[in-house]
């Protein structure tokens, strides 16, 4: 496969993600700030939590020279055009994060000093998620952060309903709703020969997500908490869209 094709499926998909997410840059932004706040310009470690083609990743990489990035995914086709696509600094991991040995994955022996996570998530089951923020409370150093950028609920049938209809009418006014959409995405990716390599090692691998977990902004929080992070709530808000921050 060519570094131009992965550039372009990595340019389709951050455009089909805006579709949904019509804010994504600024929401990416704000992650960086906050990552940016705990580690400054020192050296420091991120783990970057369900990264698919290292959108995220890439981006902390060339705001924060000083770090290294270790994406995870379990997802070999995405992991594959992400590694055409973010950089030196980077490094893309193949890992199950239900899987307990994910974190030796990484490669990273000391604390991490922050793990970030953009629309990956809300797939986890809720025990599984909760094991998750048990394993980042034990990896991250004290001080260090966690930080989720994810549509996360707000847990009132009627609010939740005025925030959906929120975010899509500011992806109108942006133009994002138009945009090629989740499956369209991935059907345009399936008629790509030169992606049949990756295609086949991911429909080897079975790799499925089993839908949303339904949890709000409030419960993910309190989850954390109960992990062993100190302090946990949002510092950004556009309807459900939400960058919650856990600190340990």
């Amino acid at each position: 496969m060519r570094d131009t094709t992965a550039q372009r499926w990595v340019q389709r998909w951050d455009a089909q993600q805006e579709r949904y997410i019509p804010d994504r840059e600024e929401r990416f932004r704000v992650v960086i700030d906050v990552v940016r706040a705990v580690v400054g310009a020192e050296a420091a470690c991120v783990v970057d939590l369900g990264c698919g083609p290292g959108s995220l990743s890439a981006r902390i990489a060339r705001a924060l020279p000083r770090a290294k990035v270790v994406g995870v995914d379990a997802d070999p086709l995405l992991l594959g055009l992400g590694a055409a696509n973010v950089g030196p600094r980077v490094t893309l991991v193949e890992a199950d994060l239900t899987h307990p040995g994910w974190p030796e994955r990484t490669g990273l022996t000391g604390p991490w000093d922050a793990a970030v996570s953009s629309t990956a998530l809300h797939w986890l089951e809720p025990d599984a998620l909760a094991a998750l923020y048990r394993t980042l409370a034990e990896r991250l150093r004290p001080g260090g952060v966690f930080v989720n950028a994810d549509h996360l609920g707000l847990g009132q049938p009627t609010v939740d309903a005025i925030a959906d209809t929120v975010r899509l009418a500011r992806a109108a006014r942006v133009g994002t709703d138009a945009n090629e959409d989740w499956a369209q995405w991935w059907q345009a990716l399936g008629e790509d020969e030169e992606l049949a390599p990756l295609l086949d090692g991911r429909s080897a691998r079975a790799v499925a997500h089993s839908g949303e977990n339904g949890l709000t902004v409030s419960q993910h929080a309190d989850l954390l908490r109960s992990a062993g992070f100190a302090e946990a709530a949002p510092v950004w808000q556009f309807g459900d869209d939400h960058v919650l921050v856990a600190v340990r």
